[in-house]
């Protein structure tokens, strides 16, 4: 049992030489240990931290002691909210002797953030220097997801939040600093995404098309994967009923018809086995 930053670090400093592993140890502990406090969530709704500070050093060494602060708590208490998860990855990343540092940004968790420009600041996660590259880290999504029916938090590991391709990473992730776009991307590009789910990025397949998070009344979707091996998806339009469609292959792109009718609004989530992967917008 670790009730400081310091033992753990030195824990994974004992077992571990490569830098990769130590990230992922580090990523690991945190995602199993930590829970998501859902009355901090309440309490304190953003993701931007609120100090005063004179130039950039000074900005630095006022957020290293912010992040130490909260690293300690974090890892007594064995809970907190984004911003204590990705402080303490950075504390420990930095006890281990890793380049790290932390992320402020917007996130694409609901239904009804498709098609809004990125200026929630809501969110806080992780970029790691490995071999002169920046890798992107979630441990606080890594470590499970709050129930949209029960309200509750559930611990669920995702390996997928890390070193995640920044391209996949940018589904979810929209960064308040341009310095960590990938390139060729921005906030309209984000707004238009549709919401992808954690389990996507973990899986074998891509969504190929629609492209768009807003999808036309009165239309018929060609859902297009590559690399699906399931020859059956399931999907809820506005009334929640579960239907299903099958697939018509063509080499390795599997298309799915999905008839939206003109009085068709809500959403359109789509099911493969029986998790959710992505969710569009039905517009008139």
């Amino acid at each position: 049992s670790f009730s400081a930053p310091q033992q753990l670090a030195d824990k994974i400093n004992k077992d571990f030489k490569n830098p990769v592993d130590k990230a992922r140890a580090i990523y690991g502990w945190i995602a199993f240990n930590v829970k998501y406090d859902l009355n901090e969530m309440q309490a304190v709704k953003g993701g931007r931290v609120a100090f005063r500070y004179t130039d950039e050093h000074d900005k630095q060494v006022k957020l290293r002691k912010y992040n130490l602060d909260l690293a300690n708590r974090t890892i007594k208490t064995r809970k907190g909210v984004c911003r204590g998860y990705a402080a303490l990855f950075d504390v420990l990343a930095y006890l281990t002797g890793l380049e790290a540092t932390t992320i402020a940004g917007t996130s694409k968790t609901s239904p009804a953030h498709i098609g809004k420009m990125p200026v929630a600041s809501d969110h806080v996660w992780n970029a790691v220097r490995i071999d002169g590259n920046w890798q992107m880290i979630d441990v606080t999504w890594a470590s499970g997801a709050v129930n949209s029916d029960t309200g509750r938090f559930e611990s669920k590991f995702n390996p997928g939040y890390f070193f995640t391709d920044p391209y996949i990473f940018f589904l979810n992730h929209y960064p308040d600093e341009d310095i960590w776009l990938p390139k060729d991307l921005n906030a309209a590009v984000f707004a238009k995404l549709p919401l992808f789910y954690g389990n996507y990025l973990t899986a074998d397949y891509t969504v190929t098309f629609p492209k768009s998070g807003t999808l036309p009344s009165g239309y018929i979707v060609p859902l297009k994967f590559e690399n699906l091996n399931a020859s059956t998806i399931a999907y809820t339009l506005g009334d929640g009923t579960f239907k299903t469609a099958d697939a018509v292959r063509q080499g390795n792109v599997s298309t799915f018809e999905i008839p939206i009718s003109k009085q068709g609004c809500g959403y359109l989530t789509v099911y493969v086995g029986k998790e959710s992967v992505v969710t569009y917008k039905i517009g008139k």
